[in-house]
């Protein structure tokens, strides 16, 4: 009888490391355990849209006591007023009964490094100049009181009387209002 050595086993390949998203998705698998939906209303309890800054250092609900249901978040860079932030107030407001604005930025802010000299590298760059603008600013206040003249001057929104504006303090965590 003949004896052949063990053949040594094809080694597996190792499996790459899991990416933030399959994290997510795990981390979904958990949630969803426990989740019930609760029959809510896609129009928010409290009636009011919040437009921020995407950073993410600033937890919106806890920080302004919110809980699921209760509000509109809105986020992009900067938290600006921008066409498309007005598309989404409007159907916040007309579809989905809000009627209050609440309009935070934030000290630290990575728009108050940039400027419109973004948009011509990024043209360099690719071959192509964004269709929207950076709008970085330099003054924080003064980029609040643009944002919420916008909102107050919109033909599309139908309530523009409760709109607030802030600076939210990324060391303390608190709120200063801007007017």
């Amino acid at each position: 009888m003949t004896v052949t050595p063990d053949r040594p086993k094809p080694s597996a390949a190792a499996e790459p490391a899991p990416t933030v998203t399959d994290r997510f998705v795990e981390a979904n698998r958990a949630y969803a355990v426990t989740y019930r939906d609760g029959g809510m209303d896609a129009r928010p309890v409290q009636k009011v849209t919040v437009v921020a800054c995407m950073d993410a250092r600033l937890d919106l609900f806890a920080a302004l006591g919110l809980e699921l249901g209760d509000a509109h978040v809105i986020r992009n860079a900067g938290g600006v007023v921008t066409d498309d932030t007005i598309r989404s107030l409007t159907i916040s407001q007309r579809a989905l009964g809000t009627r209050s604005i609440v309009l935070i930025h934030h000290t630290g802010c990575g728009l108050l490094a940039l400027t419109e000299d973004f948009r011509r590298e990024l043209e360099l760059e690719v071959g192509q100049r964004p269709q929207w603008a950076v709008e970085a600013f330099v003054d924080l206040d003064g980029d609040v009181r643009q944002s919420m003249q916008r909102v107050r001057t919109s033909p599309f929104l139908l309530h523009t009387d409760d709109v607030r504006g802030f600076v939210f303090d990324v060391h303390t965590g608190l709120l200063r209002e801007v007017h």
